[in-house]
């Protein structure tokens, strides 16, 4: 999608449950989530996609320094007055060549984000690029009416890049969406060893 097309969604993004966190239910359980998939010491989380900054904040309320990321203006402006307090920063520009520099970074967290790039292989190198020894990627994803990203797929991709991948199924807990799914839903955690993986330059 377009910048153009997130930012007509931006107004009612946050009605959708996992979207906006409204429900302090749903909130608390992604809460928890990021709980168990971030460090547990203040570290620099790089959020992309970052939609309205509903996972930013969670991270940022934790103790991360936050870095958001999101194509979308629009997004980005609500996500920079969501996180308004904190010590976080929002950035405009495309997840898959997000504008930080050579900056490098404790966690990569992208939630439904990667099913919307091209070549998600590609983008997965690159985004392993900018963890530091030692760090994590985390992503959200899924498969809705055949829309989306099996983990199978993520799962070898990840594979040649770090031989620690946790698979972690989602969609038996309606706490997360506001509501029972039948689809497939998950988390990843790739932690990165060692020696940084090649880049996807």
């Amino acid at each position: 999608m377009t910048s153009t097309a997130w930012d007509s969604l931006a107004d009612s993004f946050d009605q959708e449950p996992d979207h906006g966190l409204l429900d302090p239910a749903v909130r608390a359980a992604w809460s928890a989530r990021l709980a168990a998939w971030l460090p547990a010491g203040p570290g620099r989380v790089l959020d992309l996609g970052c939609g309205t900054g509903s996972l930013a904040l969670l991270a940022a309320e934790r103790g991360h320094r936050v870095t958001a990321v999101d194509l979308s203006s629009r997004m980005a402006a609500l996500a920079a007055r969501k996180l308004a307090g904190t010590d976080a920063e929002v950035l405009i520009g495309d997840a898959a060549r997000p504008p930080v520099g050579e900056r490098s970074v404790d966690v990569v967290l992208a939630r439904h984000v990667l099913w919307t790039l091209p070549d998600p292989e590609r983008v997965l190198r690159h985004w392993m690029s900018l963890l530091r020894p030692g760090g994590r990627l985390v992503l959200i994803e899924g498969v809705w009416s055949g829309t989306g990203l099996p983990a199978s797929r993520l799962i070898t991709a990840l594979t040649s890049l770090t031989d620690r991948v946790h698979h972690e199924p989602l969609s038996a807990d309606p706490a997360l969406w506001g509501r029972p799914v039948d689809d497939e839903r998950y988390a990843l955690t790739a932690t990165l060893d060692g020696a940084a993986p090649p880049s996807g330059d």
